[in-house]
């Protein structure tokens, strides 16, 4: 049952590929269910965020093609149209890859912690799904092992460093005193939780959240002093704003060329700062054509990410380290799933000669044989029966000099008497 991980990201494809082929949380769910049917899938998990869009398969010997297949299918693209841009990682590098994604290492932002939450509500989906059975089940709970342990032995996480901080920190180059902006947030999930906490840290004159639930905005800016309002009161309030920072799960842009030209003319032509960093886009890439507007969308962020990159770039080495053990640990655990397990197979024969004998004493005792008899002669057969194999072998290798099996069987049978008599 090969194990495949499959998928593209922010350094294989552009943000226009990525938005196509990204699941929104209405997606998702049947999204998967659809792959976990597809002939010779036997496990399938989907993990797709801003930056990357992936399918954690395992499949049947001869299905190795199926995810890739079904990925261009179920977005309606033209056959091989994500080659070029896609990866693809098999068995134990497919669970580096993993293990890499759940830490951070494969990020934008080297180390960032928001992934892990990401690979969790993945995880959960696939077993709402009833899309996972052990192997992969067992992966997941060695990724978020893993993703701890990382974060606790290494200094990955050492610096404040997000795709929320990114555009914080771009924002403020822009406008060097952030106490005299008025921001709007577009959003309320993790991204602007957490771009609201940097804000809010750097005392922004106005702080304005506009979400499709006006009580999810209210609940955002209530904990960061700032002003909420519905999605389709946009257009009255975007004048308001210096800066943007959009982030929805949005099929569609939220923030269009003429609704940003009208609040441009009522800015009389100060400068808008906006900062996309949604996939599929929440504005309108048109936009950033506009006169007076400076647009960055999620891929323009990537230098300022660099320069904070190399301060992590140590730990990230040490994080490689855990990773590669651990992977070790966990491939020697599935290539055990395909062994013979010895023990297994005496418990089964034991106790079909158990089942048998027990049988035949019973029935003795329905014939009206004393009971006495029955036990003894229960007794007598199971044991016969139990040794006679081991026996006849280890006759054998005494003949044949087989030192291991004798020494083997040594160390299997030592102490039995010790405990016996405890």
């Amino acid at each position: 049952m090969p194990l495949i991980a499959l998928g593209l990201n922010h350094l294989t494809a552009p943000v226009g590929l990525r938005e196509q082929v990204a699941f929104d949380a209405d997606s998702a769910a049947p999204a998967l269910r659809e792959l976990a049917h597809e002939p010779g899938v036997e496990e399938a998990m989907i993990l797709s965020t801003c930056n990357r869009t992936e399918l954690y398969v395992s499949v049947a010997a001869g299905a190795e093609q199926v995810p890739g297949d079904w990925l261009n299918r179920h977005h309606r693209l033209t056959p091989g149209r994500l080659d070029e841009f896609l990866y693809r990682h098999d068995e134990d590098a497919a669970v580096r890859h993993m293990f890499r994604v759940a830490t951070g290492l494969d990020s934008m932002v080297l180390g960032e912690p928001q992934i892990l939450g990401q690979v969790k509500d993945a995880y959960q989906l696939a077993r709402e799904a009833q899309a996972l059975k052990a192997p992969m089940d067992r992966l997941l709970q060695h990724t978020f092992a893993v993703a701890k342990r990382v974060r606790t032995d290494t200094r990955i996480g050492a610096h404040t460093v997000s795709v929320a901080f990114t555009a914080v920190r771009l924002a403020e180059q822009v406008f060097t005193d952030l106490k005299q902006a008025c921001v709007l947030l577009i959003g309320a999930g993790d991204t602007v939780e957490l771009a609201a906490r940097h804000l809010a840290d750097k005392q922004v004159r106005r702080l304005i959240v506009a979400n499709r639930t006006l009580e999810n905005a209210q609940e955002l800016a209530g904990r960061h002093g700032g002003y909420a309002i519905a999605l389709h009161d946009l257009p009255q309030h975007l004048a308001e704003a210096d800066i943007v920072l959009a982030s929805t799960a949005s099929r569609q842009p939220v923030l269009t060329k003429p609704m940003v030209e009208q609040a441009i003319a009522a800015r009389r032509r100060r400068p808008m700062f906006l900062v996309d960093i949604a996939v599929p886009r929440d504005i309108d890439p048109a936009v950033g054509a506009l006169g007076d507007v400076f647009l960055y969308g999620i891929d323009d962020l990537r230098q300022v990410i660099d320069d904070n990159r190399r301060s992590r770039e140590a730990a990230a080495r040490e994080a490689d380290a855990i990773i590669d053990l651990q992977v070790e640990r966990y491939m020697a655990w599935r290539r055990a799933l395909t062994l013979k397990n010895p023990a297994l197979d005496l418990r089964q024969h034991a106790e079909r000669y158990r089942d048998e004998v027990l049988a035949k004493a019973q029935a003795m005792v329905a014939r009206g044989k004393p009971a006495e008899e029955a036990l003894a002669f229960l007794a007598n057969t199971l044991t016969n029966k139990l040794l006679h194999h081991p026996s006849a072998r280890l006759r054998e290798a005494a003949l044949n000099g087989d030192l291991d099996l004798l020494h083997a069987a040594g160390r299997l049978y030592a102490g039995d008497d010790e405990r016996d008599d405890a």
